[in-house]
Parts: C-alpha cells; structure tokens; sequence
C-alpha cells in the first residue's frame, strides 16, 4: 500500500463544494478573525489555505500523516502563502507550545477516534491549547448518517488513468458505527497496466448528549449546536452536527 498515493488521490477526488462549506461556516462563526488559527485533521491544507488568503493573519494546519502535510506544503506554495505545518496525533499533543484563538476540525475527522475516551482526550487537548476566550469549530457525522444513509451507500467514479469505488457497510454489534470500503485503480505506465490500492475507513459517531457531556467535562461551558452547516437549527433529523464551542 502506497499511503502516499491515497493521499493524493483522496485530496484530487474530495468534493470542492464541501470545502466552501465549511469556509463560510468558519467565516460566519469565527469571532477573533485577527487571533491565530488551528486547522486541526487539517489534511492537503485546503480549508487552511482558504482561510489564510481570506486575509486570517495566522494559520497553522495539523495533521498525523506526513503525506496530507506534503501535499499541503505544496498547496501553501503554489498558492503563494505561509502557512507553518504540524505534524500530530489529536489525542496528544501537549508538547505543542502554542495556544490558539481559534481552532477548527471538519470532515468527520472526530469520527475516526475509536471510542468516548480518544474522543474527551482530544477535547482536552482542544482546550489546554485555546486562548481563555478560544473558540471550537467542530462537526461529526449523526446516528443518522450511520445508521440509515451510508448502509449499503455506493458510488463509482474514473477518468482515463484512474477509477474509484466507495462502499459502505453498518457494522454488525457496533453502535452507530460504518465502515468503508474505498478501492483505487491506478494506471501505471511502467506496467502498462492497473494497479489495485483499497483501504478500510471505520466510521463511529454517538448521540448528541454524549458530544455535549464530553465537552463539559474537559472544561467548556457554551456550546450551541446546528445543522446544515450552521444554516439550520433543527437538528433532531440532521445527518451532521456542527458545533461552536467557546472556552470561556
């Protein structure tokens, strides 16, 4: 397996218009614009990148793969702003000396953690590294999404070199939890042929008062929860949360 290859794939396939999604959602929750930014899970750097040229002074993007961070520097570079990188793991980083006025993690990144605990410990990492007044900008995925849109959820894609098959799949004992089944074909000159890459992404995600419990208790105290990227506030029936969180 070439992770470096899935990197890049992943990052040509995403869907842009998400990505404008979540840029007007931080535009429209952020309240210290001028305050250094975390863009944490932050991947090829793209909603970072976003941000800085929107005129955001400082903005840092963390990630644990050393490939999504290359493919970000390449971005900073070719878009011509500075944008320091860090490379991390979101349960642990109290080695990292920077405290941060705002700090965001989209694209269902929380959902990856495997459990409650992993969960508050990344809270707690999101708070000991917030300014008194810092702010959270999060979202995850709902019961809804797991449980009845991506259960047996397909979709195909190819160009001329490459095609891409992404299945999903509940998962049999396991609350509120989706696996999927992603599979590049990537042509290769030098075989004058296909080659085969595929990887498994588990999913997990809770009811909304365990996300709100876990947040009390590392320490926030004023969390307002929407749908709809911040555009509705009915979120019984939502398949993603969006949450703005305030430390102080």
């Amino acid at each position: 397996m070439n992770y470096g290859t899935f990197a890049s794939l992943y990052d040509q396939l995403f869907d842009e218009a998400a990505y404008e999604d979540w840029f007007a959602y931080a535009q429209n929750k952020i309240k210290k614009p001028q305050g250094r930014l975390l863009e944490l899970a932050g991947g090829a750097g793209r909603l970072a990148i976003m941000l800085k040229q929107a005129g955001y002074p400082e903005v840092f993007n963390f990630d644990l793969s050393p490939e999504m961070l290359s493919l970000a520097m390449t971005h900073a570079q070719e878009a011509d702003v500075e944008l320091p990188l860090i490379e991390g793991d979101m349960r642990e980083w109290s080695d990292l000396d920077l405290n941060f006025q705002t700090i965001t993690c989209f694209a269902d990144s929380l959902n990856y953690l495997a459990n409650p605990a992993e969960l508050k410990q990344t809270f707690q990492q999101v708070y000991d590294h917030l300014e008194s007044d810092g702010q959270f900008l999060f979202d995850v995925i709902t019961p809804i999404q797991t449980d009845e849109v991506y259960p047996g959820y397909m979709y195909n894609w190819h160009d001329d070199e490459t095609a891409f098959m992404w299945s999903s799949y509940g998962v049999e004992d396991e609350k509120h939890t989706v696996e999927h089944e992603l599979t590049f074909f990537v042509y290769e000159e030098e075989i004058d042929g296909y080659r085969q890459l595929q990887e498994l992404h588990t999913e997990k995600t809770y009811a909304l008062k365990v996300y709100q419990d876990l947040l009390a208790e590392v320490g926030f105290k004023h969390v307002e929860v929407t749908a709809d990227f911040g555009r509705s506030e009915q979120v019984d029936q939502a398949a993603r949360w969006f949450f703005n969180v305030t430390k102080g």
